[in-house]
């Protein structure tokens, strides 16, 4: 690429600034004590080491953060020529211009442009910023187009694992060459992690444009770095101590390599196969040339090969010579960096009510045919959605009823989760949406006592679901007329032990098993005018089949209303009328 086309494509990251802050009220620049703080720590640093990794391509917050110089050094927009010269230890600041062209890396060896805050953007554009202030500046017009209502935020930020080895390398080397002067355990013991560093540039200027403060936050930034050209990862690295280990991560080798290797193939005719596998439990990278008749050739790259019959000595001093191979491989391409805005979900609880006997709790879809004419999860959720302008949501229910029965009485508890969230209503809004659904012109749904909860509220709903008692008055008919001893002996059963198998009609659905379970109590209302027809009113454990209660079930539940009465009994209809949880009950 020509450099007229790549200057064409550079964003330099000015307007995005001028958005935030045209007057630059927002800019956090280093006060008196911070340059004092800085100008004070800088020559303390030895002056041959830093020049030697300047040199080699590494960039100044790189420098700093490997020395453990702390945020003070990260605020900087830019890095004065006094300062420059402070730091190489040259006293003529009058070659401080031509000495910053020389030395400045276009993308730094070991963050690989994060800490110069430069980057490919989602459309493979070149970003360059100047400083944390104008990618602090992006980040927070980005937030606002998204249109996110924050009180405070959380930064995260992802690093490819390239960047920590190319750190470890940086590390060896220097314990290699300076290992043995004074300032060499005291200053690399305090080395300070890119992504602590990033956060070091651009928390505080995020801070002062949003207008919040960082921490604890459900409104989480984060930053995605990944490399623009993902290499093949061997397994060797360099543990913290500085000794070798064997794990999944570490060196490298370098795409090229592998592309001269096939090229080396295609033009010699032979077959190339690269694969990766294990040798007595060491993980080893193979690349295999198979000749036409002629024969195979094995170039084995990775720990432990027998084909090149080292000892563990010779392989010893073969990684540390490859693990401290300095200066690191020149850098052309920088990160690609994606930010994604997102809140933690939001909770929303209450109670329904479903008045009508043609909708189901969820959207129930069958054969692309729809059952029933609406659901509870799409008049609830359909409503709290656009209030909370958030991305979709999920519907939780302290268990259901089937299409056919009616939830009555105090309701069933239920909550909704909201995905990413943007704006957080006010409890005027939650009970004005709670208002509106009540009024629907359809009256098939009702919801008491709407909230904003937290998620803990999903735990105590999961925990009270499984020890509910719930209320029901059923419809009944039964094959004879109902007599004075018949009420008697329904009312006199407390506590009743029944069991049951899964009823026939779920079967498709549901394993085969026996459950035992609790009618609490029962009573009868009579109907007058109808000695066939009545009222059941009964409270059971949590997940009794009650329309098989009723019914028997071809005998696959015992007792049942029809067994106890010795006649055949039916439900026509029923409803649930209550539901006994401690959630989200009225204050």
């Amino acid at each position: 690429m020509s450099s007229e086309t790549e200057e064409a494509q550079v964003s330099n990251g000015t307007d995005a600034a001028q958005i935030i802050s045209p007057t630059n009220d927002h800019r956090v620049t280093p006060g008196d004590d911070e340059m004092r703080h800085l100008n004070d720590a800088v020559p303390s640093l030895p002056s041959h080491a830093v020049k030697d990794l300047h040199t080699a391509g590494v960039c100044i917050r790189c420098i700093f953060r490997l020395f453990g110089i702390r945020d003070h050094a990260y605020f900087l927009s830019t890095l004065s020529s006094s300062v420059m010269c402070n730091i190489l230890g040259e006293g003529d600041s009058s070659s401080s211009e031509s000495m910053e062209s020389e030395l400045k890396p276009e993308v730094c060896r070991i963050c690989l442009g994060i800490l110069q805050f430069t980057y490919r953007d989602e459309k493979e554009m070149l970003v360059k910023r100047k400083n944390g202030d104008e990618l602090a500046a992006s980040i927070a017009e980005l937030l606002r187009q998204e249109g996110h209502q924050i009180d405070g935020f959380s930064l995260e930020v992802s690093i490819p694992p390239i960047i920590f080895e190319n750190e470890q390398a940086v590390r060896m080397y220097m314990k290699k060459k300076y290992g043995s002067e004074l300032w060499f355990q005291d200053r690399l013991s305090e080395c300070i992690s890119t992504k602590d560093a990033l956060k070091f540039a651009i928390v505080n200027p995020l801070e002062t444009i949003l207008d919040v403060k960082s921490g604890p936050s459900s409104v989480r930034i984060r930053l995605t770095y990944t490399e623009t050209k993902p290499s093949i990862i061997l397994s060797k690295s360099v543990d913290r101590n500085g000794g070798l280990k064997r794990r999944k991560t570490g060196m490298r080798i370098c795409l090229h390599v592998i592309e001269n290797l096939l090229f080396s193939c295609l033009d010699a005719h032979i077959t190339c196969s690269v694969y990766a596998g294990t040798n007595n439990g060491l993980d080893t990278v193979h690349a295999e040339l198979v000749g036409n008749g002629t024969g195979s050739c094995n170039l084995s790259l990775g720990q432990g090969s027998p084909s090149f019959g080292r000892s563990s000595t010779d392989l010893a001093e073969h990684e540390s010579s490859e693990c401290t191979n300095f200066p690191l491989e020149r850098v052309n391409e920088p990160c690609h960096l994606v930010f994604v805005y997102y809140r933690a979900p939001m909770y929303f609880g209450g109670r329904y009510l479903k008045f009508s006997r043609n909708v189901s709790q969820t959207r129930w879809i069958i054969d692309d045919e729809r059952m029933g004419e609406a659901s509870i999860e799409e008049i609830i959720g359909g409503n709290i959605l656009p209030m909370c302008q958030g991305d979709s949501y999920k519907f939780h229910a302290a268990g259901r009823e089937d299409i056919d029965v009616r939830m009555l009485g105090s309701g069933r508890p239920f909550l909704v989760e909201v995905q990413n969230a943007r704006k957080v209503p006010s409890e005027a809004l939650i009970k004005e949406i709670e208002t509106r659904m009540n009024n629907l012109e359809d009256k098939l749904v009702g919801v008491k006592n709407l909230s904003l909860v937290t998620s803990h509220s999903w735990d105590l709903m999961r925990e009270g679901e499984a020890e509910k008692q719930k209320q029901y008055c059923a419809l009944v008919w039964i094959s004879r007329p109902l007599e004075d001893e018949d009420l008697q002996c329904i009312a006199s059963h407390k506590d009743l032990q029944i069991l049951q198998r899964t009823p026939v009609r779920v079967l498709h659905r549901r394993s085969p098993l026996e459950r035992g379970k609790m009618i609490h109590w029962m009573k009868v209302e009579q109907i007058t005018g109808s000695s066939q027809y009545f009222l059941l009113h009964l409270c059971t454990q949590a997940g009794t089949y009650i329309k098989e209660f009723v019914h028997g079930d071809l005998g696959r539940t015992h007792p049942s209303i029809g067994s106890i009465l010795r006649c055949r009994a039916e439900i026509l209809q029923l409803d649930v009328t209550d539901v006994k949880m401690d959630c989200f009950l009225a204050e």
